[in-house]
């Protein structure tokens, strides 16, 4: 009897894929029950999955696609195909299983009945190959111990995603969080283990990649504090304030109050090095590096301006009635 299967999804992630692909035949048992599911590639990521002797089912593209939707279809075939299952881990197709990683977050499910979503440390593969990929490092190394949210990556007990529905189909990013709250909402607990679970291949290497991954994060932001904004869980309501201020407002009332102040609301400006300063330090209370703090400090600074585009495109988008498209930041091979 299965205990466990895998859904892993994908789009034109080439070697990434197959890199993956691999480290679960490798560090599962062999008749563990794995999905793929692909997104409209075009790089032959089907047959490369078959070939491995992978379960590979294609997306219904007629219809918009959004990663949430493909793990909600990954999810559907293993139940369909193997109701035996207890648990399931999720995979994103540029990301890699470690070795070490299945039995802990199996045993601290089958502890606690009422733990949904166990989640570990997902490392960057090529951290020092770009400061965005060091960044992105950064952002993974998320705290031990109980959690509010998880991201792609996650080993899942079955009857807690049955019990949500899945995740939300039309949400085309920040869909894991969104769940993580419906199953609060439900009982249900999440938390992060400490064990290496997953690398992960950001292959950002230019800043206007980084700067896509930001607008996608401020429309994370937007729509998630439209779906949960309101108490008690006030969702992503201090990220929206934050990226309207420093993104829009302070840098609006500086440029747009210059003549008439005779320059002084440039000094405004100045609080962006305060803001700077503070992420600073509490990057260092983290333990970072001094020299990862500071980058993390000015990129977060930085971020502030294209999130807060972000949030504006989704307002713009809901306006105007129009069908939200992913943002994607991504180099296909």
């Amino acid at each position: 009897m299965h205990s466990i299967g895998v859904v892993t999804i994908g789009r034109n992630e080439g070697e990434r894929l197959i890199r993956g692909l691999k480290s679960l035949t490798k560090y599962l048992p062999s008749d563990t029950p794995i999905v793929y599911v692909d997104s409209g590639s075009t790089d032959g990521s089907i047959a490369a999955a078959q070939a491995l002797g992978i379960h590979a089912i294609e997306l219904d593209m007629s219809v918009p696609f959004t990663m949430a939707r493909g793990r909600n279809a990954g999810f559907q075939y293993l139940i369909d195909q193997f109701p035996e299952l207890t648990y399931v881990q999720f995979m994103d197709g540029d990301c890699e299983l470690l070795p070490n990683w299945i039995e802990p977050a199996k045993a601290a499910l089958d502890q606690a009945p009422d733990l949904a979503i166990v989640c570990g440390r997902r490392r960057e593969r090529f951290p020092e190959a770009s400061p965005y990929n060091r960044l992105a490092d950064m952002e993974w190394n998320t705290p031990v111990g109980e959690a509010k949210a998880c991201g792609g990556d996650m080993l899942a007990r079955v009857a807690a995603i049955k019990d949500v529905g899945g995740y939300t189909p039309t949400l085309i990013c920040g869909e894991e969080p969104e769940m993580c709250i419906r199953l609060r909402q439900q009982g249900w607990r999440i938390r992060r283990i400490d064990a290496d679970m997953t690398l992960h291949d950001a292959a950002m290497t230019h800043f206007s990649q980084w700067w896509k991954r930001s607008i996608r994060a401020g429309w994370a932001i937007a729509e998630g504090k439209a779906m949960h904004g309101a108490p008690p869980e006030n969702y992503m309501v201090k990220e929206s304030r934050s990226g309207w201020l420093w993104g829009f407002i302070i840098p609006g009332l500086a440029i747009g109050l210059s003549w008439p102040t005779r320059g002084i609301s440039v000094t405004l400006l100045l609080g962006y090095g305060v803001l700077m300063g503070r992420i600073y330090q509490y990057r260092r209370q983290q333990h970072d590096l001094p020299e990862h703090a500071w980058l993390y400090a000015r990129f977060c600074t930085l971020s502030k301006l294209p999130q807060c585009i972000g949030q504006a495109r989704y307002w713009l988008t809901r306006l105007r009635r129009q069908q939200a498209t992913l943002i994607e930041y991504k180099t296909t091979f």
